[in-house]
């Protein structure tokens, strides 16, 4: 009898803020510190909170890609990835409330394996539709672009 994984989970972190720009993160056994830079009058220890959302993005690409090919048995070999980001900073300027703040996201993916083109595009369609972090973008209104070729 196979064993089902559960399909809904409950994550749970918590977090202690140790200045007015530092923060760290907990999940599990690991630590995570999102700061601003020293230009902002953080440590720069981490990165910021907005830099925590692109990475994310880049993460979850990166995961969720390996996974795609694996199961469509494409050889990607190792990603590496460029982002552009337009951020509308209005926001955290306190200036006025934005909607959008993340107006357009431009991830280039390079893969260094054997994967042919038309694979790379197979690799990527399937990773659009699972992509967590990527749905959270474009159903947040983001002009999200993300473009694969081969190393």
């Amino acid at each position: 009898m196979a064993i089902r994984p559960k399909l809904t989970l409950t994550v749970k972190l918590s977090g202690k803020g140790t200045s007015h720009s530092r923060c760290e993160i907990h999940s599990g056994d690991l630590t995570s510190v999102i700061d601003e830079p020293v230009a902002r009058g953080g440590t720069g220890t981490g990165l910021s909170p907005t830099e925590t959302a692109y990475a994310a993005l880049i993460g979850c690409v990166n995961v969720i890609s390996n996974k795609c090919a694996q199961k469509l048995g494409v050889d990607i070999g190792h990603l590496s990835f460029e982002m552009e980001v337009d951020f509308d900073r209005r926001g955290v300027l306190l200036i006025e409330e934005v909607e959008v703040p993340f107006k357009a996201v431009r991830l280039d993916v390079a893969a260094d394996g054997p994967a042919t083109e038309t694979e790379l595009a197979l690799v990527a369609a399937e990773t659009e539709k699972f992509c967590p972090i990527s749905k959270l973008y474009r159903a947040a209104g983001t002009d999200l672009t993300i473009s694969w070729h081969k190393a």
